[in-house]
Formats: structure tokens, sequence, C-alpha cells
């Protein structure tokens, strides 16, 4: 299927600008982590002349193959630096919420360990550890977020909208968490913290503590860290316990270790660095959920007691070995070579869909799922400025990437989703041409040759024992991408792109659901890849006390993915042309020397097509698409040694109407207010944090839109946290 530069309107733009003239862009930006140190000094000082409004041309963005001005990027790009990563883990170290605070047009968090039904404008985004993908799109089971501590980051990338910078799996974005980097000298630091809540301080009380230690010894630079973390339970604005998750895993009462490490060593014009981390959160199941009730407004709780089964966990090790080359027969060289072994373990249920008369009575056998998923990759990335001597650059190299994926039932030995083996080889080219000032344009393809193997494997007697036939699927996609930017003059730019998304189905949903016989992998309609085409235009102003952006984006599939929640509460994937289009606001006023105010703002709608007609009819549920949004913010510095942040949410009402216009679901909005101050004293920094400052009692978005009575659960009610860090 080879469906390049479909949209017409946009591509006629841009084909038009380029016609005109091309210059300096984003290419795919690809997160290997090299060259990171050359950038750091200067995205460091560039990151701080932004908040005081000074934008300068030094901004980088190391999410790319080859680091760019920011300016010179024709996406919306969100940089969540070390400064805004401080205020929002004071707040909550939940990295869905933290994103949430500053990127509106990402869900609101479900404040658990599964962020099902978290989206990025709408669709799926690709998580990534300095470019290590950490998602599992074969058979996602809502655990990306929840790979890495958040302490062992240094920043935030964040490209909005679906592209394949990095292959599979971007329908909504990237979201590349870029992890610290090795100090020059010797460096140790200690971190410790606590959070509470009054309603009750002993079962809500929770602590860490983490160490790291940083340098260069002979040549050799290296960072090591450790942290754990204990959390209590939550309570909500009536001071009643939030109701624990038992199936999907929860982070309330729970333990968190994360060993990290990172050796490199540099010569000449060449760096070898190899990254490990490890990454275990283990619940305690100590807390045993109590369903609701949604007619009546009935959350669902909790009472203490043991929970059989095994504990809900995540259990993660990516491994990253980078090479560069700066002068290579004229050329630059970037090598990575990666790879991630993910485990995450859902609690036990004595689920209908577990049932098997040959095993145990109907109704009493009780069994616990585990996701398993082995990834293997490599990048590698070519690039020549300024060929021969005129004003073109080309990136070009190949990926090559294999991930299997699997999910048994580990009580009995089940199989519940057969090994799933998807391979894939992506040679792409991207060229800039950068000829004439003030604009800029890049465009490139990226060919997908991907292979999909699946043995023969029979379901669960609850869909009727089916065998189903394996087999070898193969496919390709030509994707293509085209941007340009233009500097109209110091304070205004403008830019737009066309991109596409390469993607698969939830793998493992369609096929451990086949119900019907004689079914062969090969001729699985449901197994055809999703292509996402999106579009985008954006404005940016910036002076020396004000910046805004204003982004319009469109995001279609003709044959999309849609989550669906059956009768007995298990999701299943439907196959349907969907839409979405909306936009983004985001604003800084520096007031003051003091004082700077933030606005963002996200809207967003979606439809499907639900009756095959060939045109979308109704609206995409809370699983699918986010809220409405307003995010508000006040940062003010008392001085050298106190600065303050208050921010807050406003998530705006929704209604869902179905395609004969009937309301189907509704959401009540809510407001929270969350406070941080950062005090310099004792040698060190004491950062205080109090999450929904006004104790606001509120049903979560996903509760409220998607939820069902095991699932009807209430936001956290008013807690704090202090931490203590230590330099030494």
């Amino acid at each position: 299927m080879n469906r390049v530069f479909r949209r017409q309107p946009l591509v006629v733009a841009l084909l038009a600008a380029g016609a005109l003239g091309a210059g300096t862009g984003a290419v795919f930006a690809q997160a290997t982590g090299t060259d990171v140190k050359a950038a750091k000094e200067s995205l460091a000082t560039t990151m701080t002349n932004s908040r005081r409004g000074e934008i300068s041309e030094e901004v980088v963005v190391t999410a790319s193959r080859v680091e760019r001005p920011l300016s010179t990027i024709p996406n919306t790009v969100t940089l969540i630096d070390q400064v805004d990563l401080t205020q929002q883990l004071s707040i909550q170290n939940d990295l869905s919420t933290v994103l949430g605070n500053l990127i509106p047009s990402f869900s609101p968090s479900r404040q658990k360990l599964s962020n099902a039904g978290e989206s990025l404008r709408g669709r799926k985004p690709l998580y990534l550890i300095d470019g290590v993908p950490q998602s599992n799109p074969l058979r996602n089971g809502g655990r990306d977020g929840h790979t890495i501590d958040p302490l062992m980051l240094e920043r935030v990338e964040v490209i909005h909208g679906a592209n394949a910078i990095h292959g599979m799996g971007a329908s909504g974005g990237i979201i590349n968490l870029i992890t610290k980097e090795p100090t020059e000298d010797l460096q140790q630091a200690m971190r410790f913290e606590t959070t509470m809540q009054p309603e009750d301080s002993s079962d809500s009380f929770g602590y860490g503590a983490s160490y790291s230690a940083s340098g260069k010894v002979s040549g050799i630079d290296f960072l090591g860290s450790v942290s754990y973390r204990t959390t209590g339970v939550s309570y909500d604005a009536d001071g009643e316990v939030v109701g624990f998750d038992n199936t999907q895993g929860d982070t309330m009462d729970s333990d968190t270790i994360n060993a990290f490490i990172k050796v490199g060593y540099s010569w000449d014009e060449q760096r070898i660095q190899l990254t490990v981390n490890k990454y275990h959160l283990e619940g305690n199941n100590d807390w045993l959920q109590v369903n609701g009730d949604i007619d009546q407004g009935i959350p669902t709780s909790s009472i203490e007691a043991d929970v059989p089964g095994k504990e809900p966990s995540n259990d993660v090790t990516t491994i990253n070995l980078q090479y560069s080359n700066e002068d290579i027969l004229g050329q630059k060289l970037r090598v990575q070579v990666f790879s991630q072994d993910f485990e995450g373990t859902y609690g036990g249920t004595p689920s209908r869909t577990f049932q098997d008369p040959s095993i145990a009575t109907v109704g009493t056998l009780f069994d616990q799922s585990q996701n398993n998923s082995e990834k293997y990759g490599m990048k590698l990335t070519l690039i020549e400025d300024d060929i021969a001597g005129l004003p073109v650059n080309l990136v070009y190299g190949v990926d090559a990437y294999e991930d299997e994926t699997w999910q048994e039932l580990i009580l009995t030995g089940r199989s519940w989703v057969p090994p799933t083996v998807y391979k894939n080889i992506a040679p792409y080219m991207q060229a800039e041409f950068t000829g004439i000032e003030k604009l800029s344009v890049t465009a490139g393809l990226r060919r997908e040759i991907s292979r999909l193997e699946v043995d023969d494997f029979t379901t669960l007697a609850h869909y009727g024992s089916q065998f189903v036939e394996g087999g070898d699927i193969k496919f390709s996609e030509t994707l293509g991408n085209i941007g340009a930017t233009y500097q109209i003059n110091d304070n205004w730019r403008v830019y737009a792109n066309y991109s596409e998304g390469f993607s698969m189905p939830d793998v493992g949903r369609v096929l451990r659901g086949v119900d019907t016989p004689n079914e062969s992998v090969e001729t699985y309609l449901d197994l055809e890849p999703i292509l996402t085409e999106n579009q985008e235009f954006g404005v940016d102003f910036h002076s020396e006390r004000f910046t805004a952006q204003l982004a319009y984006y469109a995001s279609d599939s003709d044959f999309g993915q849609r989550l669906s929640r059956g009768p007995d509460g298990v999701y299943s994937v439907n196959r349907e042309k969907t839409e979405i289009d909306g936009f983004e606001l985001s604003a800084q006023w520096f007031a003051t020397e003091s004082d700077t105010l933030g606005l963002r703002y996200a809207y967003t709608q979606g439809r499907y097509d639900s009756d095959d007609s060939g045109s979308v009819d109704s609206d995409l549920d809370g699983a699918n698409i986010s809220p409405n949004r307003v995010n508000l913010s006040w940062e003010h510095s008392w001085g050298e040694s106190l600065s303050t942040r208050v921010q807050a949410n406003v998530m705006l009402d929704r209604e869902f109407e179905d395609v004969s216009g009937t309301e189907y679901a509704e959401f009540d909005g809510y407001t929270t207010i969350d406070v941080s101050a950062q005090l310099q004293a004792l040698g060190g920094s004491f950062v205080l944090g109090i999450q929904n400052l006004t104790n606001e009692d509120y049903f979560t978005y996903y509760s409220q839109t998607v939820g069902n009575d095991a699932r009807n659960f209430k936001g956290i009610g008013r807690s704090m946290s202090l931490s203590y860090n230590y330099q030494f």
C-alpha cells in the first residue's frame, strides 16, 4: 500500500513553498542520545533565557537524529526541562500527570498503574527512553508510562502529531524521555522525599530516597543512580480511600526501585556510550477493591484486606549502546543498538474470560495475566551537510527492529496471546535545502518493510477454544513527510507540515478474541496496519516579554483503531475510519523580572465511522480522546532563595453523541489547583508540593466517560509532599 502525500490541500501549499525555496528543518526527530553532551550547555542556557523571553537560535532539540534549532522545526514541540520536572514532580511523581499539566492535549492521568486510554491529540503516543521504544503496540497493556523513575530524567521532549520518525507506534506523537548526563567534575547527590494526606497521615504516608554519583576519570565519564520509593494509599476529597484497581494494577500501596548507569568514553571525534536502566514497581496486595455504582453516584472504594494472587508489577530493563563519529569520509555517523525487556503482571480475577470447565467449575477459576515483550533494534544515521557545496543537507540511514510479544495466564500456565514476532527494516532519506533566507522546507521518505509471524494457536475456552492457523504476514508502507517554516521577522514565525504515521493494531487483543472457527492469521482483515495522516499549521510569536504559539491539526485514518468496551468490561479493537482535529494554544507573559504567567489551551474533537458507511458519524469516547482543557500558571521569584508556582487545570464539560445524535456519555468538568515552592537552605534545596489545594471533589475523566462500577474512581484529594536535595 503506497499512500504518500494524500492530503492535497496542505501538501500543495508546502510543495509550492518548496518550489520557491527551502531551508533547514527538523529532520526525522529521532532520539539517539548521541551529541547530547555537545548541545547540553547551550540548551540549558537557552532554556533559562527563554523563561525571561530571550529566545536564542541556540535552542536545539536533541530528540532529532541531527540537532537543529527549535525555530526551524515545522512541528509543535514541547520541551519539559529540568526546572519544569522539578516543579511538577514535587506535586505528583506520576509522569502522565506531569505531561497533562504541561500539555493540555494529553489526556488527564488515570492516576493508576495503567495509562490505557491516555492519548496525545486523541491517539496513542510512542514512549521512548533516549530513543529506545518503551511502548508495546502489539499488545498494548497500558503500562508504557511506568518504565523509568522520572528522577532519572534530565528533560522530556514531545513531538506532537503522527509521524514515522521512529517507525511503528507514534500515531499521536513521540514522548522522548531524555536521561541525565554525566558531569565533568565528581558530583554526588542525595534526595529524600515524603508524601501524605491530612485525612490519614499513617496510611497515606509515603517516602523515598535516591543517590547518584557522576564524574569523569581517565577520560571515562560515568553516572550511576539508584532510587527507592514506597507509596501509601490515596484519599479523595471526602476523606475516603480511593478505590484500588486490583486487576489493571495501581501505584497506591506499592514499592518502586530504579537502578541506572551511564558510562561513556570520547576520543578524537568519536564517542561510545552505554546506558542501562532497571525499573521495578510492585504492589503490596493489601487493599481490596469494592465496586461502586455509577447510576447512584457511588465511587469505587477499598477495604484493607489480603488480595489473592501475585502482586501486580512492572519489571523493565532497557539497554542502550551508542556510537558517534563526527568525521567519517566527510560525513557524520550515528549508530544505536538497543534492547528492552518488558514484563507487566496484572492482578488476579475470576473473570468470565478466564473460565474453563476442563480445569475448574465455571465461575470458580481464578487467574491473572502477564504481558511480555522483548525488543531489539539498531538505528544507523549518516549526515552530510552542504552536498557538493550546495545548500543541501542530507540525512539517511536504516533502522532494524524486532519485537516479540506474548500474554500468558500465569496461574494456570495458559497462553492468552500467542507469541507474535514483528520484524522490520526501514531505510529512509531526508533532505533539507538552505538556500533562501528565512524559509525552510524539509521533505523525506521512509520505507517500512515489515513481517508479522504467528504460530498456530488455540484461543481460550471462553472464545470456544478456536484453533487459529498461524502464518507470516508481509506488508510494506512508503511514508512521506514534508514541512516548512518561514521566519517573517524577529518576532513572527509560521510553519506547516504533513506527515504519515505507521502502526499495527493491538494484535494481541485481536488474536486472543477470535471466536469463529477456521480462521487464519494471514487472512484476518483486522491485522491490517494503521496509516495515520497528520496535517498541521502553526504560528509563533516571541518578544522580550511575551511568547505564544497557536497550532491547528487534522489527523485521519481510513482504517483506524478504536477501543470498545463490551458488556463484560473487556475491551476489543474496532477497525474503523477515524478523524480527529483540533488546535493548541500556549502563551507566556513575562510580566516582571520576577513573575511569569502561563496559559495553555487545547480543543480536540474526534469522530468515527460506526456503520461502515465511509463517513464518520459518532463521537469518539473518553478511552480514545481527551477533554478540552485550560492550564493556567503563575511563577514568582521571591529572591535568590525562594520561588513558587501556582497552577490550575480546568477540565471543560463534554458530551458524546452516537450516530443518531443521542448523548451516550457525559463528562462533568472540574478544576484542580496545585502549588509548589522551592527554597534554598541548609546547603541544599527544599521543595514543597501541594496537589489539589482546594480539595476538589471529582470523578476522574476516564471513570466518567468509559468507567464501570468496578472503575468508578474519584480523584485524589488534597495531598502534600516535601523533598530535600543535597549535592556535594
